[in-house]
């Protein structure tokens, strides 16, 4: 088993082996490349998706390239291609590496492109925007649905949209990094973190749930990504007859919670046992099993429903 917490996956030798889309041309692992001048690696300027292959197809592809496309919008910057060449190339570097059912996820980045020189301004850059395709052989570990994760509150909060808005899925990931570093020297699996208000936001790398009285609570949003599980599983939830509520509420709620959980395009709904050493639970409580159930379903009938290009 390598990584840690809601990313633990299963190792695969195939994975030394596996072909990487760098603006449409396939290189083997050891040969992508990418310019020192390039602006993710420069300044981290771009926006990213993590998807990930069910029965054959990219589990809600439409709502990541959405999220994908409206979030280089909203920094100004040109794919450069269309949405159905994207789509293609998922799908043609997938194929040549042989991931045709499950069991694969894709690393989409998209930067805005090759500069002239070390400098912020977009306007020292001179190529098209860059786009790679990362796709590897990685299966959450087995435990994974069942093993009760341990969260930590850590100082660093998700901040104002006008300072950089969390919303956006950006390159620059250092606020959820030094969160995470926190989180894993205090003996977590991931850090949960506040909003500027003192109310819980989300986690460092997935959004954070509770579970009171048979009802499922989130947070606002506000001050977390737009992220598709996370909606996914409010949609599926409302859809089952289950109360979701998206609102404020504070570390007293949390630690008083009959069950928690966490969300992500990864792990998909995986149970949280103890929060800053406050234990919620042994086990996988009822409505974190039922709600893995449904989202699992709903995976199910998107990849039944949905043509390759």
């Amino acid at each position: 088993m390598e990584g840690q917490g809601t990313h633990s996956y299963l190792p695969d030798p195939r994975n030394a082996e596996i072909l990487i889309d760098v603006n449409g041309t396939h290189f083997p692992r050891d040969e992508a490349r990418v310019s020192v001048f390039d602006s993710g690696f420069m300044l981290g300027d771009g926006v990213w998706e993590g998807l990930r292959l069910h029965g054959g197809r990219l589990a809600f592809l439409d709502r990541h390239l959405d999220r994908l496309w409206h979030g280089a919008k909203a920094i100004a910057m040109d794919i450069g291609i269309s949405r159905e060449e994207m789509a293609r190339r998922l799908y043609a570097v997938l194929d040549a590496n042989g991931m045709t059912d499950d069991g694969a996820h894709v690393r989409l980045m998209v930067t805005r492109g090759v500069r002239s020189t070390p400098y912020q301004d977009p306007r020292v850059v001179v190529t098209p925007a860059t786009v790679v395709i990362i796709p590897e052989w990685k299966q959450p570990s087995p435990e994974t649905a069942t093993r009760m994760l341990k969260l930590f509150t850590v100082h660093v909060r998700r901040g104002y949209p006008d300072v950089q808005d969390p919303m956006l899925n950006s390159h620059s990931k250092l606020n959820c990094i030094t969160a995470c570093i926190q989180a894993t020297q205090a003996g977590a699996d991931e850090g949960l973190m506040l909003d500027p208000h003192g109310f819980v936001a989300t986690c460092n790398s997935t959004h954070f749930f509770i579970v009171k009285d048979g009802e499922v609570w989130t947070s606002s949003g506000d001050y977390c990504l737009d992220g598709i599980t996370r909606g996914m599983v409010i949609e599926i939830a409302r859809e089952a007859g289950i109360t979701v509520r998206e609102r404020n509420f504070s570390l007293t709620h949390v630690y008083g919670a009959d069950e928690a959980f966490t969300t992500g395009t990864f792990a998909g709904v995986a149970p949280v046992g103890s929060v800053d050493g406050r234990v919620l639970g042994t086990e996988r409580g009822p409505m974190v099993e039922h709600l893995q159930q449904l989202y699992l379903k709903r995976i199910a009938e998107d990849a039944a429903g949905r043509a390759r290009p």
